[in-house]
């Protein structure tokens, strides 16, 4: 009987298993840690629940929508969705409202915000390899300034100089303050809600799905293992026969007939026994992430803000995003009279905020919370902090060199496939991180040949961009010049035939008739020096003809683009900052 051995109890690790035993396959999960969900866990302090991070469920895959559906059914809430910016002592609307930003901004920084963004689209960056210069060609310095720079350094911990714009272009696709502001001015539809407008959330949050799945996954004779740390991948160069683990102390064998992996990628390289060539360690060691903590608090105050979280913009404090449960789901607060609330700290594991003790970290909380406004240090009863190793990927300026080394040399293996966001890193969301494990499990069951490495795109915005490309394949653009020129040349040749054709079939009566072309073409006629005449009329009429056509039908073809353009951007629009 085929075994699957999974390493790591995340939604790609989980939703792997549970696919595998759908399919009659044996399936066992090692987990390094006591708890399943991996960044999608749900911590509980004193009865109170704390989401690591913020996570929304909507897909546009019918097939992670109806896993969702099967394991919780109406244990998922429909809720609305309410962010906002908080950025230099104000709060923003978001996405952008007309007189709310101009109130934040103030009339002259608005009014300097539009200009810088006309130069940069008159004298753009002509390489786009950079965050920095990503976002500045599509909305001008001062907001990027303005908007991004801050945020962005705080949670990837680098300069944007330095931030690879690829990770930019896959989570905020074709986005520009031309169809942002656009956006302020529009009438929104209150009798259509999208998906991004209002989102399905478990009654305890996602941990209460993952925690679903595995035992969906016991119940059909699957296993989940919990603190087995992988402590070697014994192969022979290209299948992989067994996981060597730590548990309680000591090692344990588990073998299989087939393994994935959603550890970060980094450390499954560096657990292979005998170890990769020296190239592909270094590779590997070459990789980075970020990680994050958050400080939960609780505050014996209701309802402080209506957000479901709030972006910190503001540089004069360090968390990055404050969640407030009770608004993802009341069920999440067990007193009614309190609030939970989730600050979120972008780090580095081993740097000095990582370093800091629980203590240390809860009073630097209390102290921003009370700097910004939202609760007085006094409201706050207590505070738990919860640490997330390697929650993102980084893509700093040569990560996909060293990647596509790992990844060559992993596709050596006949057995061994990776799947999630650490397992291929990439920053995906939750439910891409599902669809690969989805995608692995169909091949080792049904031997098919799926590409894992290919989900990370929006299934809408690809399907648009298919048509936006078929358009201009179909439509390509017409060269006015060699277009006119092209109709001239057939105009010259037919008009000039069709003066000699009457002298050369000897026939006055077709002569006298093409004669009548006279009225429209001074001085044709069926003659010799007709002919040169046809000849002039045809080349220059024709021209005119074939370049007003050319123009016409480019500019038609033009409008379709911006038409299917537009809707894409609109559509995403709501995604600028929801990157993290």
């Amino acid at each position: 009987m085929q075994r699957l051995v999974v390493i790591g109890a995340g939604p790609a690790g989980l939703t792997a298993a549970y696919e595998a035993t759908r399919f009659g396959l044996d399936a066992v999960v090692l987990e390094k840690s006591d708890d399943v969900g991996g960044l999608a866990r749900t911590a509980d302090f004193k009865g109170f629940h704390f989401d690591m991070g913020g996570h929304r469920f909507f897909t546009k895959s019918g097939s992670v929508e109806k896993m969702w559906r099967e394991v919780l059914g109406r244990k998922l809430l429909r809720r609305p969705r309410l962010s906002r910016i908080f950025y230099r002592g104000r709060f923003f609307q978001y996405p952008l409202r007309p007189g709310n930003a101009l109130r934040g901004l103030g009339p002259w920084r608005a009014i300097a915000i539009v200009a810088s963004w006309f130069k940069w689209q008159l004298f753009p960056y002509r390489t786009e390899d950079t965050f920095e210069q990503w976002v500045t060609n599509r909305f001008g310095r001062r907001l990027f300034r303005t908007f991004f720079q801050t945020y962005t350094e705080k949670v990837w911990g680098v300069p944007c100089s330095q931030l690879k714009a690829e990770w930019a272009a896959q989570r905020i696709k074709d986005l520009s303050l031309k169809t942002a502001v656009s956006n302020m001015f529009r009438r929104r539809r209150t009798t259509i809600k999208t998906l991004i407008e209002e989102f399905d959330y478990p009654v305890l949050g996602p941990g209460m799905m993952w925690k679903a799945v595995r035992d969906a996954i016991v119940d059909a004779g699957g296993t989940v293992e919990l603190e087995r740390e992988v402590l070697r991948i014994e192969h022979d160069g290209r299948v992989v026969s067994r996981i060597v683990t730590a548990h309680d102390g000591r090692p344990e064998e588990i073998e299989g007939t087939d393994f994935v992996s959603s550890m970060p990628i980094t450390e499954l390289v560096a657990k292979l026994d005998p170890p990769p060539p020296p190239g592909v360690l270094d590779a590997a060691r070459a990789l980075s992430y970020r990680d994050f903590l958050t400080v939960c608090l609780i505050v014996n105050r209701a309802d402080l803000f209506p957000d479901n979280w709030i972006y910190v913009h503001d540089p004069r404090v360090k968390v990055g995003r404050i969640q407030n449960y009770r608004n993802w789901s009341p069920a999440m607060v067990p007193d009614p009279s309190k609030t939970g609330l989730g600050l979120e700290y972008f780090c580095t594991e081993g740097d000095a905020l990582w370093r800091s003790t629980d203590e240390e970290l809860v009073a630097l909380a209390i102290r921003e919370i009370a700097a910004i406004g939202l609760a007085s240090a006094g409201d706050v009863a207590e505070g738990h902090v919860v640490r997330v190793p390697k929650a993102y990927p980084i893509y700093d300026s040569n990560y996909r060199e060293h990647l596509d080394v790992l990844k060559t040399f992993l596709a050596g293996f006949a057995n061994l496939q990776t799947i999630g966001r650490n397992g291929l890193h990439r920053y995906d969301n939750q439910d891409h991180a599902m669809l690969t494990a989805m995608l692995a499990v169909r091949n080792v069951a049904l031997q098919e040949k799926n590409d894992v490495w290919g989900v990370n795109a929006d299934p809408d915005y690809q399907e648009e961009v298919r048509l936006e490309t078929a358009l201009q394949r179909v439509f390509a653009k017409l060269d006015r010049f060699g277009f006119g020129v092209a109709v001239g040349a057939v105009a010259a040749a037919v008009l000039s035939l069709a003066s000699l054709f009457p002298l050369i079939k000897g026939d006055p009566v077709m002569g006298h008739e093409l004669a009548l072309l006279a009225q429209y073409l001074p001085g044709y006629e069926a003659s010799a020096i007709g002919m040169l005449r046809g000849l002039a009329y045809g080349l220059v009429g024709g021209f005119g003809v074939g370049w007003t056509f050319a123009v016409i039908r480019n500019a038609a073809a033009l409008f379709s683009l911006a038409v299917i353009r537009r809707r894409v951007e609109s559509r995403l629009l709501r995604r600028v900052f929801d990157y993290v």
